[in-house]
C-alpha cells in the first residue's frame, strides 16, 4: 500500500489516503504511454520548479516570491502529476501527512527573521530504511508496512534542525537489496517497480531507486539515499544525478535499517554537486548511538558548499582506472571524451590499477552476510517492529510468498541466518582481509603511490531493461573498492548513451570529501552534463536512427 495526500485537500490541509500498488505485474509499454500526455499543470510538463536548484529556490524565498508552504505543495501536486499519474514512476512510496504543516511553521520563522540553514523550508524525500516520524519505516517489505518509528533517525534530526521539510519517503529495492541473488533494481512488495524516468521500461538500479528517480524527475529539491556497496553511486548514475556516497562514520546510521555496519552509510542525492554539497553539511554529526561517528571528530567539514571551486581541476593529479572500463563501449567513449575535458581544465592523468583489485568480494560478502543478521536483529528489537529476527522475517515471507516471493526468493537470508557470531574465526579474518585488500592494499596505496587527488572510472552501464523474471542484467562497475574499503566516493553526469544518463565517479582515501566535491563540482561546470528526463515508454528499435544527427556536445557529452 501507498500512503499518499487527496490532492483536492491540499488547499485546506493534509489528509491521508491509500492505494494499492500493482506489484504482480511488470512495467508494459501500454501501461507507459502515459508518458506523453503529462497534464500541463503545476506538477506536469510546464513545472515551474523543474531542474531549479536549491540557492535558487532559497533566492526566491527571501525575496518573497516564494514559500516553503507553496513550495511543498507545488512538489505534492508534480508527485500526484507524475508519480501517482502520468508516466506513474512508483518512486514515492508514502508522503508525510504534516509536510505542509511542517512548512508553514518554517515560513513563519522566515517572517520573523529567523533562517536555519541553506535547507530552511526546502523539500526533501527519504530512503523508506531511514526513520522519519509519524511515517512507515518498511524497507520496501509488507512484514513492516505497519511500523512506524518513536523517534527520527539521527541524519532526520539533523535534516530537521536545518529546517528542511521531509516530504515523503522513496521506494527502494526491498530490504535494500539484501535479499536474493535475482533481485529487480527498485522493485519492492509494498511499493511496487519504480521505473527509470528517462526511459521508463529501464531499471532506475538500486537501492536506493526511489531516490534516484524520484529527484531526477524534480519531485522534491534533493534526497536522500543509503549505500553498502553502490547503491547510491549507481542510481545516481543512471538517473543523472550527483550521488555522494560519504566515508563510513562521517554520517550518523542509528534509526537506519541495516546491512552492515562495515559499509553502510547514508548520502545526498541531487541533480547538482552544490546541492549535494548543502544537503551533505547538514547531514553530518557525532552520534553516540553509531561509534563509527566518532571518527569524524576533527574531520568532518559542517559547509561543503563553502569547498565548491571551479577551478579545482587545474593542477589536480587524477589517477584513471583502466581496467574499470570494458564492460560497455558506449560508456568508455563517453568516459574518454570527459578525461579529455578533464585535461583541457588543466588536471594531470595518470593511468592507474588497483594491485588487489576485486580480491576483497569472497571477504566483503562473508562480512555482509554475518553483520546483516546481527544488525537487523539489533534494529528490530531495539525498535520494537513487529518482527524481531531475521528467522521472523523468513518465515513471514514464506506465509506471504504470493506477495513477497512472486518473483524472486530470499537466498541470501537464507545464507545469512547460517552465519554465526561477529568474534567468530571466520568473520574476524573476512573483515580484516576486506579492509586490507580494499583499503591499506587498495585505494590508499595506489593514492599514496601515485600522489594522486583522486581516481575517476566509469560508474556503471546505461540502465538495463526491468526484468522482474530474470533480475538486474548488471555489465560492470568502478566504484567497488570505495564501497568496501569504506572511503568517499562521488558520481557526476558525465553524458549520455543512446539518451540513457551514465557517469563518472570519483574516490579517495577517507575523509576527503571535501577535496572530491571541489573536484566534482570543477567537472561538472567543465562539462554540463546533465539532461532532464524525457519519460519516453521504451528506446526505440532503432537507436541508431532515432540518434542519427546527434553530435557529441559539452551538453551532453555523448554522441551514440
Amino acid at each position: 500500500m501507498r500512503q499518499c495526500l487527496l490532492l483536492a485537500a491540499l488547499l485546506i490541509g493534509p489528509t491521508a489516503c491509500q492505494r494499492a500498488v500493482d506489484n504482480d505485474s511488470p512495467p508494459s509499454v501500454d501501461q507507459t504511454t502515459a508518458a506523453a500526455a503529462i497534464t500541463a499543470t503545476s506538477g506536469g510538463a510546464d513545472f515551474a520548479f523543474a531542474e531549479v536548484g536549491i540557492a535558487e529556490l532559497q533566492a526566491h524565498m527571501a525575496h518573497g516570491k516564494l514559500s516553503s508552504v507553496s513550495l511543498t505543495r507545488a512538489y505534492l501536486d508534480r508527485i500526484a502529476a507524475i508519480d501517482d499519474a502520468g508516466p506513474r514512476l512508483d518512486a514515492v512510496i508514502e508522503l508525510n501527512p504534516k509536510a505542509l504543516e511542517e512548512a508553514a511553521v518554517l515560513d513563519a520563522e522566515r517572517a520573523a527573521s529567523r533562517v536555519r540553514s541553506p535547507l530552511h523550508g526546502i523539500p526533501i524525500l527519504l530512503k523508506d530504511n531511514i526513520d522519519a516520524m509519524p511515517m512507515v519505516t518498511s524497507a520496501g517489505s509488507m512484514a513492516l508496512a505497519g511500523y512506524r518509528p518513536s523517534g527520527d533517525a539521527f541524519v532526520v534530526a539533523r535534516l530537521r534542525e536545518a529546517g528542511a521539510v521531509i516530504l515523503g519517503k522513496t521506494n527502494l529495492s526491498e530490504w535494500a537489496n539484501f535479499r536474493s541473488t535475482r533481485s529487480s533494481s527498485g522493485w519492492s512488495a509494498r511499493g511496487g517497480q519504480t521505473r527509470n524516468p528517462y526511459v521508463l521500461d529501464r531499471s532506475p538500479c538500486g537501492s536506493s531507486s526511489g531516490t534516484g528517480s524520484a529527484i531526477a524527475a524534480s519531485l522534491a529539491a534533493a534526497g536522500v539515499g543509503t549505500e553498502t556497496d553502490g547503491s547510491i553511486i549507481c542510481p545516481s548514475a543512471v538517473a543523472g544525478l550527483v550521488g555522494i556516497k560519504p566515508t563510513v562514520g562521517l554520517i550518523s546510521r542509528s534509526g537506519i535499517v541495516p546491512i552492515s555496519s562495515s559499509q553502510d552509510t547514508a548520502g545526498p542525492m541531487a541533480r547538482t554537486v552544490a546541492d549535494a554539497a548543502v544537503l551533505l553539511s547538514s547531514m553530518v554529526g557525532r552520534d553516540e548511538r553509531d561509534v563509527r561517528t566518532i571518527e569524524s571528530t576533527g574531520r568532518a567539514i559542517f559547509d561543503y558548499h563553502a569547498r565548491l571551486d571551479a577551478g579545482s581541476l587545474r593542477g589536480a593529479r587524477i589517477g584513471v582506472l583502466r581496467d574499470a572500463l570494458g564492460f560497455h563501449d558506449g560508456v568508455d567513449a563517453v568516459f574518454e571524451r570527459n578525461l579529455e575535458a578533464m585535461r583541457e581544465a588543466g588536471a594531470e592523468l595518470v593511468d592507474v590499477a588497483i594491485a588487489t583489485d576485486g580480491q576483497w568480494r569472497d571477504a566483503e560478502f562473508e562480512v555482509l552476510l554475518h553483520e546483516f543478521r546481527h544488525g537487523i536483529e539489533h534494529y528490530l528489537r531495539n525498535g520494537d517492529a513487529p518482527v524481531k529476527t531475521l528467522a521472523g522475517l523468513i518465515d513471514y515471507n514464506r506465509r506471504h510468498a504470493d506477495v513477497e516471493m512472486r518473483w524472486f526468493g530470499q537466498e541470501l537470508f537464507e545464507q545469512a541466518r547460517q552465519r554465526g557470531p561477529l568474534d567468530g574465526e571466520v568473520y574476524v579474518q573476512a573483515r580484516m582481509d576486506a579492509r586490507r585488500l580494499a583499503g591499506t592494499e587498495g585505494i590508499d596505496a595506489t593514492v599514496a603511490a601515485h600522489e594522486l587527488d583522486a581516481i575517476v572510472a566509469p560508474a556503471v552501464s546505461p540502465a538495463w531493461p526491468i526484468d522482474l523474471v530474470n533480475g538486474d542484467h548488471f555489465l560492470g562497475a568502478g566504484y567497488g573498492v570505495a564501497a568496501v574499503a569504506g572511503t568517499p566516493s562521488i558520481t557526476v553526469p558525465m553524458g549520455d548513451v543512446h539518451g540513457l544518463p551514465v557517469g563518472i565517479v570519483l574516490m579517495g582515501p577517507a575523509w576527503s570529501e571535501a577535496r572530491l566535491i571541489a573536484l566534482a563540482h570543477a567537472f561538472e561546470q567543465k562539462t554540463r552534463a546533465r539532461i532532464p528526463p524525457r519519460f519516453l515508454p521504451t528506446l526505440p528499435l532503432d537507436t541508431a536512427a532515432a540518434d542519427a544527427g546527434r553530435e557529441p556536445t559539452p551538453e551532453n557529452g555523448s554522441g551514440g
